[in-house]
């Protein structure tokens, strides 16, 4: 039997003006299935994970979640599809005024009633899945260092338990150690949870812990797509230059040249 893919964009258009960003994203996501997006700063990769999550309406194309066909949806339908999402996003983007625990359960209070008693037990709960003490949850987030500031932010993702789990740069700003232990507690994560994971990253050892298939975005479009066993032999200049961090090749030569106005 066929399984339906989780998520399925085809043709997917964005401009800003006369700027187009996205001309033509062609991507699809098996239940399950952990994938990465890369590319150079400016190519498109947020972009299009707002496209998706529906924060940016695209100009064209289609974007399928479970079959269900979300480029036209209305508010009611973008919001019931949001619900089934959590998003980790670059920069932690806690509420500073507020405590650990009503961060990591603030979009559960947005959608049911809970006692105070209730919430802290979930956010102290989920804080120590991540390896964090319980009583963190009364801090603050100015509190906390870096990497523990990512795992609130982790554990206010899979809070309500989400099917699609998306992580827009997920070890930006850690040392290595660090962003190794984010990653391993990702994959936990999406592994408990049997979640579908997108991924953000420019940091190619994170993107080779976490990803069952990586996709590479190139002036607005998906250049290639493979597993991530296979992105060190594309054959592809553009994704063996950023794959392998080289100085010289196309992408540098691509940079100059729009950097020039050309």
């Amino acid at each position: 039997m066929t399984t339906t893919p989780k998520i399925v964009m085809q043709g997917v258009t964005k401009s800003f003006g006369d700027k187009q960003v996205l001309r033509g994203i062609d991507l699809e996501v098996a239940p399950e299935e952990s994938l990465a997006i890369i590319g150079t700063s400016g190519c498109g990769k947020s972009v299009t994970l707002k496209c998706l999550l529906g924060l940016l309406r695209a100009d064209g194309g289609s974007i399928l979640v479970d079959g269900v066909e979300m480029i036209d949806a209305n508010r009611h339908q973008m919001e019931a599809m949001r619900q089934r999402f959590g998003m980790t996003f670059q920069f932690g983007a806690l509420f500073d005024s507020l405590p650990i625990w009503e961060n990591v359960t603030f979009r559960l209070r947005q959608r049911q009633t809970l006692s105070r008693t209730e919430a802290r037990h979930i956010a102290a709960e989920t804080i120590t899945q991540l390896g964090l003490a319980s009583h963190v949850i009364d801090q603050f987030p100015a509190e906390l260092s870096g990497g523990m500031q990512k795992r609130v932010a982790l554990a206010r993702a899979i809070a309500d338990k989400p099917e699609i789990l998306l992580f827009d740069e997920p070890t930006s700003g850690l040392d290595p150690i660090t962003g190794g232990v984010i990653d391993s507690l990702i994959l936990d994560s999406v592994r408990r949870l049997g979640a579908t994971a997108l991924t953000i990253s420019h940091d190619m050892a994170s993107v080779r812990r976490i990803a069952d298939k990586v996709a590479m975005v190139h002036k607005g479009v998906i250049i290639w797509c493979g597993s991530a066993s296979e992105m060190d032999n594309t054959g592809i200049a553009e994704v063996d230059q950023f794959v392998h961090g080289l100085a010289d090749g196309p992408l540098t030569l691509a940079a100059q040249a729009e950097a020039r106005g050309e």
